[in-house]
């Protein structure tokens, strides 16, 4: 027998039983929220500056306004009513990039660089509309054709700005009509790319470039990373270079980086850390990347060795007779210099000096920290802590990490032995399994990757008809990366993509593991958008985010938005999670406009794929 009270609120909301369980869970979602929301709101309050308190109440109140408001979607959704469409920006967002306002910072009070960094607490409400492409974009062309033309029309770049840009550059693109080649045999430094790749290796010690990885060396930082030619580069010799560079509002190295197909996000840190873990590269290079390094207590030297691991390179190409730093003129001396003499204070040694390019190598035994003679730089002691844009901090990180292994020490597969996952905390079993977990479903989703798929009769594909994926899949992102095993098969089948691996901040803490199996990765919080600029991705996949998010304070049509503002036209998205949060996310897709297709595993599990395709909505 139902109660009364049961009665009486089926009676007032006219429950059908299918939908009945979907509302008394979506309620009592957003009455938790309501009650735990001002707890999590005053812990954060506690430690922020009195300054940002009124962002921070207006923040917490629209998160409350709009946890109504996504409630009252989700309720006529659960009634079977249809949502209405988001309506498409306008033109002044073709190029949103959200939380890098510089004029916005700028009134707020920050200088000094800190105004370029990453500031989502002063982001104001916007809006919710879909980002257009621009009128004259065009689909990138497939790689490994696309890393050496791109459209012009895709990215924001001016005429002037690229004829100002230096010899280096022209010598690096030709601008024709509707396009721009890049030259990768030309123009970065000295006689080329190549060249220059060939040089770095001889001084480290190495016959060619090509031996890169039986140094050690897998994973590159590339800082302030021009247009991509050096990365591009490294990519040819099966490296991982990662370029980071600070928000550009046009002409940005990021924007161009991505377009090519190369790994790219945008990063710096000026005043907070980068969000990778202690110990994460092989090599960090910096090519007249503008970085002035003895400024802040030598506190954005102290970033790079944070993030480098033992035995690591830090490479410096910067005109030696060019004057920096923060001493009289009298005294002014180069920054290699400055950098050389910073660097004994943490147990760097410059190797080799090849006219104006410099190599350094970071101590591979953790006991120099306390033998220094110049002990001024104290040793950290917070241990292996996730840094999500903390504040920079003024002294040595990672030296008692159970991952200071030095980079010559380390076998291409160290990261997976059993030895290497008792690093991680990951036991072998849990680990192998969720190997073959991927290797199966990557086969599935690269079957699925067809506009067949959404015919309400699909056929089997003809000759007639493009094999799948019938366009470029070049730029994955995986939003819950986990142990970056999608990448991994991605690799193992041989496919011609890269993935940003993202792992959430709240989640458990896989990024090293990723890092150290020479994965591009990267720490995020999905209730924040993600330093990218738009379309710059072709494919986004996530298992069980969105379950994973339901209990954080953000909405998921926010986060649909988000993930259609950095997807590219035609481009996919592959969700798989609980059939009940599946069915949701369908009802999002449709009001960004997306294709999409439920698919059921036919396992006996609750779990179902949405396979999704972002339309080009042409002007």
């Amino acid at each position: 027998m139902r109660s009364s009270w049961y009665k009486s609120v089926a009676s007032v909301f006219g429950l059908r039983p299918r939908i009945r369980g979907l509302l008394f869970f979506i309620v009592g979602v957003v009455a938790l929220v309501t009650i735990l929301a001002p707890l999590t709101s005053n812990s954060y309050d506690s430690s922020t500056s009195s300054t940002l308190v009124p962002n921070i109440y207006s923040n917490y109140r629209r998160i409350k306004e709009q946890a109504a408001v996504d409630y009252l979607d989700l309720r006529s959704l659960s009634l079977g009513a249809s949502l209405k469409e988001f309506p498409l920006c306008g033109k002044e967002r073709e190029s949103y990039v959200p939380c890098y306002n510089i004029t916005g910072n700028l009134l707020a009070g920050l200088q000094e660089g800190e105004e370029l960094d990453r500031h989502c607490e002063f982001e104001r409400e916007k809006e919710r509309c879909v980002v257009r492409p621009p009128r004259d974009y065009k689909i990138p062309l497939r790689w490994p054709l696309g890393r050496d033309i791109i459209w012009s029309g895709n990215v924001k770049i001016t005429k002037d700005q690229f004829l100002s840009s230096g010899t280096v550059t022209t010598r690096l693109m030709l601008l024709e009509e509707n396009q721009i080649t890049f030259h990768s045999e030309d123009g970065l430094v000295f006689d080329g790319v190549k060249d220059y790749a060939r040089q770095i290796a001889e001084m480290i010690g190495l016959g060619s470039d090509t031996e890169f990885a039986q140094a050690g060396v897998r994973t590159v930082l590339d800082i302030g990373c021009g247009f991509g030619s050096f990365g591009a580069h490294l990519v040819s010799l099966k490296l991982m270079p990662i370029c980071i560079a600070e928000y550009e509002a046009t002409g940005s190295q990021v924007q161009l980086a991505l377009e090519r197909g190369l790994p790219a996000m945008i990063g710096n840190f000026f005043s907070k850390q980068l969000p990778y873990p202690a110990l994460s590269f092989d090599m960090v290079h910096c090519a007249q990347c503008g970085t002035t390094w003895d400024i802040k207590d030598a506190m954005l030297l102290l970033e790079v060795d944070r993030v480098l691991k033992p035995g690591g390179y830090f490479v410096l190409t910067s005109p030696t007779n060019k004057a920096q730093g923060n001493l009289p003129d009298t005294k002014k001396t180069s920054i290699s210099t400055r950098v050389d003499e910073l660097s004994k204070k943490i147990c760097w040694s410059l190797t080799a000096q090849q006219d104006e390019t410099f190599l350094w190598q970071k101590t591979v035994d953790s006991s120099c920290y306390s033998s220094r003679s110049q002990a001024s730089i104290p040793v950290c002691k917070d241990g292996d802590s996730v840094p999500y844009y903390h504040p920079l901090v003024p002294c040595i990180s990672g030296t008692t990490s159970k991952r200071w292994i030095p980079i010559q020490n380390r076998s291409a597969v160290a990261g997976t032995t059993s030895a290497g996952l008792e690093i991680h905390g990951l036991k072998p079993e849990e680990f192998f399994e969720d190997t073959q977990i991927w290797r199966s479903a990557l086969r599935n989703y690269w079957s699925l990757l067809t506009p067949l798929i959404f015919s309400d009769h699909p056929k089997r594909p003809g000759d007639e008809d493009p094999l799948p994926p019938f366009n470029m899949i070049r730029n994955v992102m995986d939003m819950n990366a986990r142990f970056g095993n999608l990448n991994a098969a991605l690799l193992d089948e041989g496919k011609s993509a890269w993935v940003m691996n993202v792992v959430p901040v709240k989640a458990r803490n896989t990024l090293p593991i990723i890092l150290d199996r020479g994965f591009a990765g990267v720490l995020h919080d999905w209730c924040e958008p993600f330093p990218t600029y738009p379309r710059t991705y072709d494919m986004l996949h996530a298992n069980e985010l969105l379950t994973h998010l339901s209990s954080e304070r953000c909405s998921l049509m926010d986060l649909f938005l988000e993930m259609d503002r950095i997807l590219r036209p035609e481009g996919w998205v592959v969700l798989s999670d609980k059939v009940g949060v599946i069915e949701m996310a369908r009802a999002l897709a449709a009001r960004v406009r997306w294709e999409s297709r439920v698919i059921d595993l036919q396992d006996g599990s609750d779990q179902r794929l949405l396979v999704c395709q972002k339309p080009f909505l042409k002007k």
